[in-house]
């Protein structure tokens, strides 16, 4: 296997909330040896809690934060090749879209049962208070075909471990560089 980043660009992972963008971002990371950056973690840094930015400030405040973050990302990536964990609603600014345009898009399918687990045991996320499972379905399905639009590389994450995962992702990246290079000849 390679040990960088297939084609040098930032290969950003999108997804909803809990699919595993992170852990698998991290370890995809460490393979390919190449820094990992999670926009999330980037914001918390910056801002504080998520949720006190959204109970302070609310959600357009956040997402603009959270644009900014991303934009950040892609440039630093663009200098030194990273692997970029998107929080889930991050694709829906029309911003970041055309950044992403930059970039190897992965998105992270999956289903609500291969999340359930995650979602019940994490209740901190602002976008779903209340009935969580019912909430993160309606997000997935306003956010599904946006993450499907920008997507270079669709995973099915229902099954296999990080690890496995992981390897299996860094396959699609060099597959992906292939066909990329074989059509710019």
């Amino acid at each position: 296997m390679v040990r960088a980043i297939p084609d040098g660009r930032p290969v950003v992972l999108v997804g909803p909330m809990a699919v595993g963008k992170s852990a698998i971002g991290q370890q995809l990371a460490h393979q390919l040896r190449v820094p990992f950056v999670d926009t999330d973690a980037m914001v918390v840094a910056a801002h504080g809690s998520i949720a006190d930015i959204f109970a302070g400030r609310g959600e357009h405040a956040f997402r603009e934060i959270e644009a900014r973050a991303v934009a950040k990302a892609v440039e630093s990536a663009k200098v030194e090749p990273a692997i970029i964990s998107l929080g889930g609603g991050a694709v829906l600014d029309s911003g970041t879209q055309q950044v992403l345009a930059e970039c190897t898009v992965v998105y992270l399918e999956c289903d609500a049962e291969t999340v359930a687990d995650r979602i019940a045991r994490n209740t901190g996320r602002p976008l779903l208070q209340g009935d969580a499972m019912s909430r993160w379905e309606a997000l997935f399905a306003t956010r599904r075909p946006v993450y499907e639009r920008l997507a270079d590389i669709v995973l099915d994450v229902r099954a296999g471990s990080v690890a496995e995962i992981s390897l299996h992702l860094e396959e699609r990246l060099l597959q992906h560089a292939a066909l990329k290079e074989e059509v710019e000849k």
